[in-house]
């Protein structure tokens, strides 16, 4: 095999690649970038069998072959090279000599046999957005997933397809994250929950510009993302998803409107007096005078008001300051609507439409202060 791609390209190819590598294995094979130029065009695969991925690189085939080379070496020598064509070349034994200018690598590389390609799937039924909307949805959501793997569901994301809409759903016992999207033509109903390490990968690959779209396909086990030159395949995690309508209450007694960045900065400023893994709430008084927010720590206390719009009853409640940051955050409107029922019931901020809606559980606190 010999190829000749320039730096840039091929590093570019390495990156999406090295997603994909497992760097927990006992099977060595997965610890590489299978390199086939076997055919007319130079693809890069890598594959830990829960997540696949096979994406095409700009280059010359001047031999044609297929060799699998260690990822992490592989990666760390295209990254040092010089900005400038790199030459891939294998002799009978697989030794790989990598040259770039002055600069010249021999590795040893592996028979491809062994390599666990990516299974064939079917492509039909897909549903087709822009990249920017998926890498959107992904920021809004991926979050409230959990981070322990205590329940499974909880470390992934629900994929709901109904009529023309998508909703997008994560959970991890102390919040709930959910946005629809419109889609441009009605779908079959399907439900399906997507591994967040999927999600967190395939967010970094996307280009997130709105005119490039990317194509997603079902089956029973596999989810396919196919986009640009690459193509994602992902295991689903098996299971019923948590029955969430049935936590989403539209009875409130108080609402409020209030400026999104006003609130973020204030519990940010709050925060200051929270150490890390400290679980100290945010205590936010409302009543016709405004918002109140008080803080309270060994460190020391923060006391501060904004102006809001309310619309019910007068209410005393607690959070954990954190939980409210990360959905403020990924939230773009300006102004924000928040609906609350009592201290004990969770606080809902959505918009009219129910684009998006972040359920947040209080915390108890102690009122003497």
């Amino acid at each position: 095999m010999k190829l000749i791609c320039a730096k840039n390209e091929l590093l570019k190819s390495v990156n999406i690649s090295l997603k994909a590598v497992s760097s927990k294995t006992t099977m060595p094979i997965l610890e590489c970038i299978l390199i086939d130029a076997s055919a007319a065009e130079i693809t890069f695969t890598s594959n830990d069998m829960e997540l696949g991925i096979e994406t095409k690189v700009k280059g010359i085939i001047e031999e044609k072959g297929i060799a699998a080379l260690d990822a992490k070496l592989f990666s760390d020598i295209i990254r040092k090279l010089p900005d400038s064509d790199v030459t891939i070349q294998t002799d009978a034994n697989l030794n790989t000599t990598i040259t770039c200018e002055k600069a010249k690598f021999t590795i040893p590389g592996k028979s491809g046999d062994d390599f666990a390609y990516l299974p064939v799937i079917e492509r039909t039924e897909g549903i087709e957005i822009s990249q920017f909307t998926l890498k959107e949805v992904i920021r809004q959501t991926i979050f409230s997933i959990a981070a322990n793997e205590n329940n499974k569901l909880m470390t992934g994301e629900l994929f709901e397809i109904k009529d023309n809409m998508l909703k997008v759903v994560s959970l991890d016992g102390h919040r709930i994250a959910i946005r629809k999207i419109e889609l441009k033509d009605n779908y079959p109903a399907r439900k399906v929950v997507v591994p967040g390490k999927t999600l967190n990968e395939i967010s970094k690959i996307l280009s997130g510009e709105v005119e490039d779209q990317v194509k997603i396909f079902f089956t029973e086990n596999h989810i396919v993302f196919e986009f640009d030159d690459t193509v994602v395949v992902s295991r689903l995690i098996e299971g019923e998803y948590f029955r969430i309508d049935q936590m989403l209450s539209s009875d409130y007694e108080t609402k409020v409107k209030i400026n999104k960045r006003e609130f973020l900065e204030c519990i940010d400023r709050a925060t200051l007096f929270v150490k890390e893994g400290d679980k100290k709430p945010i205590i936010i008084t409302i009543d016709d005078t405004g918002m109140q927010l008080n803080i309270n720590s060994q460190m020391g206390s923060m006391n501060e008001e904004i102006d809001i719009d309310k619309e019910g009853k007068d209410i005393m409640i607690g959070f954990n300051p954190k939980f409210l940051i990360d959905a403020l955050k990924v939230i773009d409107d300006e102004e924000i609507s928040i609906y609350l029922v009592n201290p004990k019931a969770p606080c809902f901020i959505k918009n009219e439409e129910e684009s998006y809606i972040y359920l947040i559980l209080p915390v108890n606190f102690n009122t003497a202060r």
